[in-house]
């Protein structure tokens, strides 16, 4: 992997001060957010971008509140959240809009990428691999709730999972259901 990597710099926000360093991997640039002292186990959220949910406030998922809670657990706890540039489950911003389009018209998620001729789910972490090698983490309390994030990591030893509980909306229920039922996401404490 050709990595380049930023210094560390410190990011006063509204759920905590942080530090953070960035790590550019091609055209995409991730981005590690941590608070320190780690420990021997480290809390670690892996968090894809979602402009429409992170940014914006969107209701048809459940991003902006994972991302926004566990920016607080780590506040709290210590850890980092790994910021992954793969918008829409890695098929990018063009493609989500055109995946919502799908979804407007009755398809779910999955049926959306389908139609798209995409996956349901096109992540890789490899890249997460690299960060917590980088940061020389082994062991980690991963704060999730989809199982191949549990299976995608190869560097660390998962300690144990950290469920992250969103109470649902009207916009997001359905999409739960497939994550849950589908995907095989844990959404349940």
């Amino acid at each position: 992997m050709n990595i380049k990597l930023s210094n560390i710099a410190n990011l006063p926000s509204r759920f905590g001060t942080f530090e953070m360093k960035a790590f550019k991997e091609g055209e995409k640039e991730h981005l590690a957010i941590f608070k320190k002292p780690f420990g021997d186990v480290v809390n670690v959220r892996i968090h894809s971008e979602c402009l429409t949910g992170d940014a914006i406030g969107s209701l048809k998922c459940d991003c902006r509140d994972q991302l926004e809670a566990s920016l607080k657990y780590i506040e709290a706890h210590g850890g980092m959240v790994i910021y992954l540039r793969q918008e829409g489950r890695n098929i990018g911003l063009l493609n989500k809009v055109n995946a919502y389009a799908l979804q407007d018209r009755g398809f779910d998620t999955i049926e959306a990428n389908h139609q798209l001729g995409f996956k349901a789910d096109e992540r890789t972490y490899e890249i997460v691999d690299f960060i917590l090698k980088h940061f020389e983490i082994s062991r980690i309390n991963l704060l999730t709730n989809n199982p191949q994030k549990l299976m995608g990591l190869k560097c660390v030893e998962i300690v144990s999972r950290v469920p992250i509980v969103i109470k649902p909306n009207k916009f997001n229920e359905g999409y739960l259901k497939v994550k849950k039922e589908q995907m095989g996401h844990m959404l349940d404490e």
